[in-house]
């Protein structure tokens, strides 16, 4: 049994028990595996582990891996996208999970062949160190989008602090469901708004309690070859 493998199946336990204890099914929630700092060999290990949704977060790293996996994986854009790359990696992604700004709206508008799945980033916890808009922008931002016919607004997207209490991470997802279901009451065809991208390693378990329905794992569930090959040189 691979390291992944057996990661994968801790991981899928304590999602069950999160959506246990919120009267969820863990069906309704879509493991990606953050796949930014392995190898495209080991993103491979992980499709081959049943693990079809794939998350990078830079246009080089992203482009490398789909030439060799395609659309085998469903590619998720989780990093902060620059205007001028757009043209580089929108047909390559089905997700992006960093909309956060009309001129990159503009951009994927221009240059896209198809309908993108688009996340809106909100910065609730108004760090500045963290892209997104706060969670006051974001209707009227919604709002500004009806026109754009190559966007659809599945959904939103945000990162908790990186801290050790857990009402504060707790918190943070609240708010983001709550805007969530705002937006989503509003009936909009382009955005439907009824997926929230929130949860990481240290921290999917809070955000599927609290509503996550796609949760961003990287370390926990595919290691950090960069980090051991620094460790393996010390």
């Amino acid at each position: 049994m691979t390291l992944i493998i057996e990661n994968l199946q801790d991981i899928q336990q304590n999602i069950e028990n999160a959506c246990l204890k919120a009267g969820r099914e863990p069906s309704d929630v879509t493991i990606i595996a953050v796949t930014k700092q392995v190898s495209t060999e080991r993103a491979i290990e992980a499709l081959e582990a049943g693990l079809t949704n794939l998350g990078e977060n830079r246009p080089e790293g992203l482009l490398e891996k789909h030439e060799m996996i395609a659309n085998r994986a469903t590619w998720h854009y989780i990093g902060s996208m620059q205007t001028r790359k757009v043209r580089k990696v929108i047909d390559q992604i089905d997700y992006l999970h960093s909309l956060d700004r009309i001129s990159l709206a503009q951009e994927i508008e221009k240059r896209a062949d198809s309908i993108i799945s688009c996340f809106v980033q909100v910065n609730v916890s108004g760090e500045e160190s963290k892209h997104g808009l706060t969670p006051e922008e974001v209707p009227e931002f919604i709002d500004q989008l009806a026109d754009f016919t190559h966007i659809r607004i599945v959904g939103l997207m945000t990162m908790a602090p990186n801290t050790e209490d857990k009402e504060i991470i707790r918190n943070v997802f609240k708010k983001l469901k709550k805007l969530q279901l705002e937006i989503a009451s509003k009936g909009y065809e382009y955005a439907p708004c009824t997926e929230l991208s929130m949860g990481m390693s240290n921290d999917y378990e809070i955000a599927v309690e609290e509503g996550a329905t796609f949760v961003r794992i990287g370390t926990a569930l595919v290691g950090n070859e960069r980090r051991d090959s620094y460790e393996n040189e010390g």
